[in-house]
Order: C-alpha cells, then sequence, then structure tokens
C-alpha cells in the first residue's frame, strides 16, 4: 500500500550499512514502497596507479562498488511490491574507454557495471528492471574539480582544458546535468519497460567504438 506522496530529505553515509538501512526503511515508511533506486555516491580521487596505496583501494571500493551493492540489497524488498520497479546504476565512461590519471575510476566503475549487467539477467524475472548510465565529460563539480586538477598539471587553465576535452566529441562541448537527468528519467520510466541490461553512454559520440 502506497503511502504520501512528495519528497524528503535523509542524511546517510552510504559507506555504512546501517545508514543505508535507514534510509530505506524510512523512505519506504514514507511512501509505501519504492519504484525506483538509484544509486551513486560520487567517485573515487583522481590519480595514476603508483599514487594509491591499499588503503585508498578499500576506500574507493567501499565508496564506488560497495555502496552500489548496499543499496540494492536494502531496497529489493520494498521494490517487489512496485508494479513498475526499476534500478539505475550510474558508472563511468570509463568503464568502457579508460581516462588518464583515473586509474581507481577506471577499474571500480567497470565493476559497478559487470554487477548491473549480472542484476538485469536476476532481477528480470521478477519484472525488476536494471540499466546503468555511463556519463561521460558532464559539467558537474567532480568533473570541474577533475579539470581544475589537470590545468594545474598541466599549467594551463580550467577554461582551457574544458574547451581542449569538449573538442573529443563530435558536438563540441561537455554535457549538462540537465541533459543527464532526462536520460535518466527515460531509463527508469514506464516509457521504456523493455530495456534492461542497459548500459547508456551519455558521452556526446566521445566514445569512437562501433560495439
Amino acid at each position: 500500500m502506497r503511502g504520501q506522496t512528495g519528497t524528503m530529505v535523509i542524511e546517510a553515509d552510504l559507506t555504512r550499512d546501517e545508514d543505508v538501512q535507514r534510509l530505506i526503511e524510512q523512505a519506504t515508511m514514507r511512501f509505501g514502497c519504492l519504484d525506483i533506486l538509484i544509486t551513486n555516491c560520487g567517485g573515487p580521487p583522481t590519480g595514476r596507479f603508483v599514487d594509491h596505496d591499499l588503503n585508498a583501494w578499500r576506500a574507493a571500493v567501499d565508496t564506488t562498488l560497495l555502496s552500489v551493492v548496499r543499496l540494492i540489497r536494502a531496497a529489493l524488498p520494498a521494490l517487489r511490491l512496485s508494479d513498475t520497479p526499476s534500478i539505475l546504476t550510474f558508472s563511468s565512461n570509463a568503464a568502457r574507454q579508460p581516462n588518464p590519471n583515473m586509474t581507481l575510476s577506471n577499474a571500480l566503475r567497470l565493476a559497478v557495471v559487470g554487477l548491473t549487467k549480472t542484476l538485469a539477467m536476476e532481477l528480470g524475472p521478477e519484472g525488476i528492471r536494471v540499466n546503468s548510465i555511463l556519463p561521460a565529460w558532464t559539467k558537474t563539480e567532480r568533473v570541474m574539480e577533475i579539470l581544475a586538477e589537470r590545468a594545474r598539471r598541466n599549467g594551463t587553465t580550467v577554461d582551457y582544458e574544458m574547451v581542449r576535452q569538449a573538442e573529443e566529441s563530435p558536438l563540441g562541448r561537455l554535457g549538462t546535468v540537465e541533459e543527464f537527468a532526462r536520460a535518466a528519467v527515460f531509463l527508469c520510466s514506464p516509457a521504456a519497460p523493455f530495456l534492461t541490461g542497459v548500459m547508456l553512454g551519455f558521452d556526446g559520440g566521445m566514445y569512437k567504438a562501433t560495439l
């Protein structure tokens, strides 16, 4: 049975099991069930392989991969009560085409893709769709931080690095968060009932491979 409609904000640390469980329980209590689960917990630090010790790797796994595992495990009982259940993970274009100086993200985003594909097969018989969006360079705070670090390393400016990065897209620009949101809404909505296991590239054509 559904509860109230509207929005609510719950503060939670997605690296803590008890916080994730509380988050899902409070949301379910408010709304009665969950139709959509979107997993997103930022990204790991930039750097090359030699820049990260094992503690950095453990932290990155906890944030990038295990946060997704925690959320899905906690939300499944509520999603099973929905008539239109959908899970959407956020990975990265780095899962298909590794980015320089982003070793942690290159490795762990691929793990999220593997999990998403597997869950699409396992949960499909229950009518639960599981998809992912693989964004490339989109104007987010994280991307601006990465470009600022690149500018510092190269002795250039953020604007220069942004223009240089945008040139990799046939559209000649970065994506916007509004455009990303529209792609996410479509994948999660009843307008896409036969789409599951989709790894949607949100990259403005930056990914050049044919498959």
